[in-house]
């Protein structure tokens, strides 16, 4: 009982347990849900997992389901997001707790309830927990901008400090996250609104399905502003956290913050005001322009540094050694490099497809158009969950062969993939209908490889993680161990502050 006890306390009160157990929850959905579309259908793996798991899966309610699936993935995401980010950023002991408990309760509701809503039948009991399961989410990310609140005196910075800050010394890496978490929290609004109204003047649909409508209600255009600003938003946040992690500092970063600062609300503002406005994709592009600039200094720094750390001992480096030395670790080289691909994959040819929109793209059949907007947002999403799992590989403790094998699959697997849906969704550009099964069938293979490899990579990682959970003293004893003295210092070190500031007003007082 004592070691069941020990191994639910670290997968439930450890920031690196809460994130074991949300990455292998979207992992288990990815997996059976997976299993629904695209080739699984035609072998027939769609019919086995329905008749196992006795789903309910009616045609009209398609849109639905995938609405429903697509909100547990992406607040079990957000979810992860959080337990990074209350772990690296600076904050109280309390405050770190309340937030992890409130978000971990509220998407682990949200997915039991939401799926089974969603694929097992209408229990409207199980919809409104799911409420209360987004309503907790929605509550964990105020009290994470309480936490954050970067004008606290005593998260202020040096006026010699390395990282960037305002003249009164206010973090401006703490202001962004802060400004990411506001804008979140106003999106979700759109959202939460917008859903009330379900039945009511309000019906589901799918974002990719309203592209070529003319007129577009209040509520549908409140809804695609959602949908474009979160999906942004959780980039914004993995940038961020990889940022802390590679110790992002010197004047890149104070160049990067107030631009990651400024375009944030810039395309909040303009994501949120397609309500009202028809030109509010070019406050968009101005605000996403500063947001990839701020991505760029990232870039710049991580990949110097690398160079830097892998020719410490080299006087004279040749262009290939500087090479090696980046390319030396692939987990902390490929954040980076997902970013620069992210370019050539997503932004490129959304950029592509916004000035070339009348001339080219309207002229397509509409289903070349949707599919092409479809893998848009599925390659930005797939991109950011594979610097998510860089990131968690590494504070995972991979070493040696292993982390290299890891890393690289990840790497070059997930670009293979997403450079093979990219060029399946803009095929029309280079082939025609009659003589595209050629094409069709080598990208489709790609992606389907390059997929694959990575759920097996990812599944052999969590069943190393499942492995050492039962080890009695595994790498997560450490991992537990060092969190636990990592707050007990934190907590020292605010009960000194507390004694002091006491002090401090004992001495006015008595004067």
């Amino acid at each position: 009982m004592q070691t069941l006890t020990k191994r639910l306390d670290y997968l439930f009160r450890s920031t690196r347990g809460l994130t074991l157990v949300a990455i292998a929850v979207v992992s288990i959905i990815t997996a059976i849900y997976g299993t629904l579309s695209g080739p699984m259908v035609e072998w027939g793996v769609r019919d086995i997992t329905v008749n196992i798991l006795g789903m309910k899966l009616l045609e009209a309610e398609r849109e639905g389901r995938i609405i429903m699936l697509y909100h547990t993935i992406a607040m079990t995401i957000l979810a992860i997001e959080i337990y990074f980010m209350t772990e690296i950023l600076p904050m109280k002991s309390h405050e770190q707790v309340t937030i992890n408990a409130t978000m971990t309760s509220g998407y682990l509701m949200a997915v039991i309830f939401g799926l089974l809503f969603a694929y097992w039948g209408h229990n409207f009991t199980y919809h409104g927990l799911f409420l209360v399961g987004q309503s907790l989410v929605f509550f964990a990310g105020i009290l994470f901008m309480a936490a954050l609140w970067p004008w606290k005196k005593e998260y202020r910075l040096e006026k010699d400090s390395p990282y960037a800050h305002t003249k009164g010394g206010i973090d401006l890496e703490r202001m962004a996250f802060f400004i990411m978490a506001l804008a979140a929290i106003i999106s979700a609004s759109f959202g939460a609104v917008t859903g009330s109204f379900w039945g009511n003047g309000h019906e589901t649909f799918l974002g990719e399905d309203l592209i070529r409508v003319p007129h577009k209600t209040y509520l549908q255009k409140a809804i695609i502003g959602h949908l474009h600003i979160m999906l942004t938003l959780v980039a914004v946040g993995i940038t961020l956290i990889v940022g802390r992690w590679m110790k992002f500092k010197g004047i890149l970063q104070k160049i990067a913050m107030p631009l990651m600062v400024i375009g944030v609300i810039g395309t909040t503002t303009g994501a949120l005001s397609v309500v009202w406005l028809e030109w509010a994709h070019t406050i968009i592009y101005v605000g996403s322009t500063f947001i990839m600039l701020a991505a760029l200094m990232y870039v710049i720094y991580t990949w110097d540094l690398l160079i830097k750390e892998g020719t410490a001992g080299i006087e004279k480096p040749t262009f290939l050694q500087k090479v090696g030395a980046l390319l030396k670790d692939p987990l902390k080289f490929g954040p980076g490099w997902q970013m620069v691909f992210m370019n050539f994959t997503v932004s490129g040819v959304g950029i592509f497809m916004a000035v070339k929109l009348d001339e080219i793209f309207r002229v397509w059949p509409h289903r070349e158009e949707r599919i092409t907007l479809t893998g848009h947002w599925h390659i930005l999403a797939a991109l950011i969950a594979t610097i998510i799992l860089m990131y968690y590989a590494d504070l995972s403790g991979l070493k040696g062969k292993v982390r290299k094998w890891f890393g690289w699959l990840l790497i070059i697997m997930s670009d293979i993939a997403f450079a093979s849906a990219t060029i399946f969704s803009m095929k029309r550009l280079f082939v025609d209908e009659i003589n595209q099964q050629g094409a069709v069938n080598t990208l489709m293979l790609l992606m389907d490889l390059g997929l694959g490899i990575i759920l097996v990579t990812l599944a052999i990682f969590l069943l190393w993680r499942l492995y050492d959970l039962f080890q009695e003293k595994g790498y997560w004893f450490k991992e537990f161990a060092a969190e636990k003295r990592l707050n007990a210092e934190a907590e020292l070190i605010e009960q000194k502050r507390k004694m002091e500031e006491l002090n401090a007003i004992l001495k006015e007082t008595s004067e």
